[in-house]
């Protein structure tokens, strides 16, 4: 793909790909991502559409929907924009502001606590993902709120920032994540945002250039690194709320 792919040629190479061959998917993410070019304009270059835009567009066309449309909608959305920058093309990620909505029609799976800190001792996974998933689970707080957060909201010694506090794990990660940074964003993407893609001074660090890690990202590599063998699809960034939730209610805290 080049930087001349148009939105409605991104969508047709993605919807031709083997990943959707399934038909029932395929018509499914067609409807979706038919609508989404029309509103977006489908002969603009696909660089052209960042990130503002595309949370009116989304919002737009689904923001009054139920909870599972919205989310069936946004992961095809999700879908469709990971697979254009997996082939290197310049595509927007989704903002914090179309996140998952939570579904009551959904079974709130409760994660065990040895599978949680199996995953958090695992050497593999690097400290900010580490730190991230021990703060979402020991706080129980909302995962907008923490990926929110800067370094200077933190009181270290207190253990809080705001409304959230936490444990003795996330106290060990913080002072290593945050390691020679006093402000800006507390949870950071891996590269800096090419020019065009920059979003505004508050989310961007000082000290590195990078901006901070967006929703659509953490949620990515949580579910690569819980994702079973066969395929099965991993955990989600809210379970760990959810589980924190109900862990405390079971030890009657």
């Amino acid at each position: 793909m080049t930087d001349g792919v148009t939105v409605d040629s991104a969508v047709e190479s993605y919807l031709s790909s083997p990943q959707l061959a399934n038909e029932n998917t395929n018509r499914a993410y067609r409807s979706v991502l038919d609508r989404l070019a029309g509103f977006l304009g489908g002969h603009r270059p696909l660089t052209e559409i960042g990130e503002e835009e595309l949370t009116v567009a989304i919002r737009g066309l689904w923001g009054s929907a139920a909870a599972a449309t919205w989310n069936r909608n946004r992961a095809a959305v999700s879908g469709w924009l990971a697979w254009c920058r997996a082939l290197g093309q310049d595509a927007p990620t989704l903002s914090d502001e179309v996140e998952r909505r939570p579904d009551e029609s959904e079974p709130a799976a409760v994660l065990a606590r040895e599978a949680i800190e199996e995953l958090l001792a695992r050497p593999e996974v690097p400290v900010r993902e580490r730190a991230l998933w021990r703060l979402l689970y020991e706080s129980a707080g909302r995962v907008s709120d923490v990926l929110a957060l800067n370094v200077e909201h933190l009181d270290l010694r207190r253990r809080r920032a705001g409304g959230l506090h936490w444990g003795e794990g996330t106290a060990f990660l913080l002072p290593r994540l945050i390691e020679g940074r006093s402000r800006g964003p507390l949870f950071l993407s891996e590269r800096r945002p090419p020019p065009a893609r920059r979003p505004a001074r508050s989310e961007l660090c000082p000290y590195t250039g990078r901006a901070r890690l967006g929703y659509d990202r953490a949620r990515i590599l949580l579910d690569q690194y819980t994702r079973t063998p066969d395929g099965h699809p991993g955990w989600d960034l809210h379970q760990l709320r959810r589980s924190a939730q109900a862990h405390r209610a079971g030890d009657g805290g």
